[in-house]
């Protein structure tokens, strides 16, 4: 049996290299997906909590956080196809501009 502080470690860790992964990288993609290896470290700390406490609360955050992160990718990802259609790259610095 594994226990919670394994499962916290692992989270910590996902979550600081998608911090690093948003902090450093420039590839709105890349950016995109750093932003989803943080919300799935936050589901692995709900549900190691929820597995140690016995109760189905941590489930139901998930659940709630898989659901933004699939509306967040929907957006970001059109948001990059716009950006990539009209200026032929991903890179967030040419989106820095409102104004096309």
């Amino acid at each position: 049996m594994m226990r919670v502080e394994f499962f916290l470690l692992i989270a910590a860790l996902l979550f600081t290299i998608g911090c690093v992964g948003v902090l450093v990288r420039r590839n709105a993609i890349v950016i995109l997906m750093c932003i989803e290896l943080m919300l799935n470290a936050v589901n692995l700390t709900f549900a190691a909590f929820a597995h140690e406490g016995q109760s189905m609360t941590g489930h139901v955050f998930v659940f709630f956080v898989m659901t933004v992160a699939a509306a967040e990718a929907a957006v970001g990802l059109a948001i990059v196809i716009a950006l990539f259609r009209r200026r032929r790259t991903t890179d967030i610095d040419d989106a820095s501009l409102m104004r096309w």
